[in-house]
């Protein structure tokens, strides 16, 4: 039986802030091919709330797994690593 509470945390950039509270959030991580033995690059975009309207393009985000806020919205901006120049 599993924690209640236990929430998935990815980090990401932020490439898209066009949304009002809303920002979409790539997040990539190196998978290693099976027959060749390099690493490939994969990726997913996520939407994140963000309260504050506080998030700009290139931004490094920690989101967080939350209830569905809204068709696509599963995920809340939980910190700001970076901020872009």
């Amino acid at each position: 039986m599993s924690e209640r509470g236990n929430r998935k945390i990815q980090t990401g950039v932020v490439v898209s802030d066009k949304m009002d509270k809303t920002v979409v959030v790539k997040v990539d991580w190196l998978v290693k091919h099976s027959l060749y033995n390099k690493y490939v690059k994969r990726s997913v975009k996520y939407k994140a709330h963000d309260e504050e309207n506080s998030c700009k393009i290139g931004d490094r985000v920690v989101i967080v797994e939350s209830r569905p806020l809204s068709k696509d919205k599963r995920w809340k901006v939980r910190q700001i690593i970076d901020k872009s120049a």
